[in-house]
């Protein structure tokens, strides 16, 4: 069985999975970029890989996991996600996904359907 989060932070995107060839209690989280994982996870050991879909990744305790999120979650101080992304080609992949999950909201957004 196979769970996946993605998780999309103002400073990095990150996927994170269960597998079940991780170890008991942790988790694979994954980046795109080169230092996102660590902005996050500063101890955990990044392994660069082309083998997968995603460049960067690392095993990481679940509960050192859940606490960088929360930490996340309790830190929003935006009241506009993109417009607290400052990172150019960032704020720009987010829109994309904005405007992706948009075409699955009905009414659209601003239809005032």
């Amino acid at each position: 069985m196979r769970y996946t989060m993605w998780l999309c932070l103002n400073q990095g995107f990150y996927s994170i999975v269960r597998t079940k060839d991780l170890p008991p209690g942790h988790l694979l989280v994954r980046a795109r970029r080169e230092g996102d994982l660590e902005k996050l996870w500063p101890d955990a050991e990044v392994k660069r890989t082309v083998r997968s879909d995603y460049l960067f990744r690392a095993i990481v305790p679940e509960q050192v996991v859940a606490e960088a999120v929360a930490r996340e979650v309790i830190g929003i101080d935006y009241d506009n996600f993109k417009s607290s992304v400052d990172d150019q080609a960032l704020h720009d992949a987010y829109l994309i996904v904005w405007r992706a999950m948009a075409r699955l909201q009905r009414p659209a957004p601003y239809s005032r359907g």
